[in-house]
């Protein structure tokens, strides 16, 4: 009895995830200079800008001091959503505090590679292949259907899901996606930035399709293509979508 008295006053839990996140790296510190490019992207995507939840990352700038609350409110601007600042002197992280961001330390390429060898966590009905050899890319295999509200990940491999994504649902990949049915949800590959990697699925109804950060929303798909088994890549700095076979 008093465990299920203690259970009804738990208004949260904390979980750890790997929520894909989409990264603004600054070359420039002109707040200006931002909004005139913002503009530019806004143009030729603007199903991207909407309410899209970004993390400034600064390491790239040799600043100790920044207008970081004038650039938020440029993103904003945009549609954008300014959660976090990644990297940056102690000024900066300051400020990210004041402003209600989040500050991540900068990342370092060896922690970068060996974040993608940490096992998310999985549904039962998970299998995965035998341990490979080091160097190889091992291959995740999901049997069963992702149901909406559900994260299926492979940090270090390709992922093979058979079954369907269902609308809500989420797979993301180091490598690339196969889906041996219908893409509801979304599907983010090549999460560490591996612009070589692919989704391919049975039947294309996805509500987000990401290559190496580049993304494509279901509103900015071809109709002709729902609907049918397709293969996904990014090719001349664009996702291209066509029927698979």
């Amino acid at each position: 009895m008093s465990l299920n008295a203690n259970s009804a006053d738990v208004a949260f839990n904390f979980k750890g995830g790997m929520l894909p996140m989409t990264v603004m790296e600054l070359t420039s510190a002109d707040p200006e200079r931002i909004r005139r490019q913002l503009a530019g992207k806004l143009s030729q995507s603007p199903a991207f800008f909407q309410h899209t939840p970004v993390v400034l990352s600064v390491e790239k700038l040799d600043e100790p001091h920044l207008a970081l609350e004038r650039i938020c409110a440029v993103c904003r601007d945009h549609k954008l959503l300014p959660v976090a600042v990644r990297g940056g002197a102690e000024p900066i992280r300051q400020s990210a505090w004041a402003l209600g961001l989040g500050w991540f330390a900068p990342v370092e390429e060896g922690r970068a590679r060996a974040l993608g060898s940490v096992a998310p966590l999985v549904e039962p009905e998970e299998e995965e292949s035998e341990p490979a050899s080091p160097g190889i890319v091992t291959t995740r295999l999901y049997r069963g259907t992702v149901r909406s509200g559900q994260q299926v990940s492979a940090g270090g491999s390709d992922l093979i899901v058979i079954g369907a994504v269902n609308a809500g649902a989420e797979v993301l990949a180091a490598g690339s996606i196969h889906v041996y049915g219908a893409l509801r949800g979304r599907a983010l590959a090549g999460i560490h930035g591996n612009t070589d990697a692919g989704i391919y699925c049975r039947e294309l109804e996805a509500e987000l399709l990401s290559v190496a950060g580049n993304y494509k929303r279901l509103e900015d798909i071809d109709s002709q293509l729902l609907g049918r088994a397709v293969e996904v890549h990014f090719i001349r700095e664009q996702l291209e979508i066509k029927p698979l076979g």
